[in-house]
């Protein structure tokens, strides 16, 4: 989805920001349009962006994020599933459900099926997750491409951990002790960090994807009807950091022809004689995958190889 320039912003409301917490940090531009009003920032920090506090950048944030909200509200078709949706798996689509509002009480596990680009969408009027709840990203599905459209309020609870974006008309509060990573919206009130005796930490953060590369090499290329040619992957960070873990998938053109888990060196092997006579477009493409470091926080973004032509001849 092209956020435009709500891309930047971690949290954002029409409303006001209030945080009552004193161990808060938004990491991402905080914004607030076309209201001005912005409490608990400090104790609260800012880390790696700014308060925009009704100025033009959030006037524009706002326009963007309405967008993106509307065009989301229409897509089609839509899937009618439970109201619960913690314990359960689901797959790219358009999710609604009868009972108006979605709660998560246990992990929300959500599979890409291999394509980074799948799009999930959670259309209700309120959002519920409970305390300990927590979204997980399966098989390339990506933080940027996860949303819940809410005509009403969200509430998460303490210690959640979140891997979603929000884009709410009413309120969303953030309790004690939850971790996010997506955008927090409330399009036409008021973003709240809430506070309880134990005084626990808050954080709020932008996907943290750090970019990686792969290659790919073929051998033997050219090769004869019937041998096996062995097709090897290597993924590497783009900036000093974790070893990639995750899935590579080989691809013939668009169809994929094979699989493979990196392994501690960060390659991913598929051996195949299945190729027919002639020229095939093969792409490696690693779906992107947790920091083995701390997969909390920190999710290696895909990357796709250039093309590699393998020829198959009879010569």
């Amino acid at each position: 989805m092209d956020l435009g320039d709500g891309a930047s912003f971690a949290v954002f409301a029409g409303r006001s920001v209030i945080n009552e917490n004193t161990d808060t940090t938004v990491a991402g531009n905080l914004g607030v349009s076309p209201g001005e009003a912005v409490v608990g920032f400090p104790p609260g920090l800012v880390l790696d962006g700014d308060v925009h506090a009704g100025d033009a950048l959030a006037a524009s944030a706002r326009d963007d994020f309405v967008a993106v909200y509307d065009d989301l509200s229409s897509r089609g078709p839509v899937a009618t599933v439970p109201t619960e949706l913690g314990g359960t798996t689901k797959g790219p689509g358009i999710y609604t459900t009868p009972g108006g509002a979605f709660t998560i009480n246990g992990t929300l596990t959500l599979d890409g099926q291999r394509d980074p680009d799948a799009i999930f969408v959670f259309r209700a009027t309120d959002l519920e997750a409970a305390q300990v709840s927590n979204i997980t990203l399966v098989r390339g599905a990506q933080i940027d491409n996860v949303y819940f459209v809410l005509t009403g309020s969200a509430t998460l609870g303490q210690w959640v951990t979140f891997q979603a974006n929000v884009l709410a008309q009413g309120d969303v509060e953030v309790s004690a002790g939850a971790v996010t990573f997506g955008r927090l919206v409330a399009l036409s009130e008021s973003v709240r960090m809430n506070t309880d005796a134990s005084s626990l930490s808050t954080h709020i953060s932008l996907p943290n994807n750090p970019p990686t590369t792969t290659t790919l090499t073929a051998s033997p290329n050219p090769s004869r009807p019937d041998e096996a040619v062995t097709f090897v992957a290597t993924v590497m960070p783009v900036v000093v950091g974790p070893q990639p873990q995750g899935e590579v998938v080989f691809k013939d053109g668009a169809t994929i022809i094979g699989s493979d888990l990196l392994n501690a060196s960060g390659t991913a092997t598929f051996k195949t004689s299945a190729l027919s006579l002639g020229e095939h477009a093969i792409t490696a493409e690693y779906l992107g995958g947790p920091s083995p470091n701390n997969e909390a926080i920190i999710t290696l973004a895909p990357s796709t190889s250039t093309k590699v032509v393998q020829v198959v001849s009879a010569g």
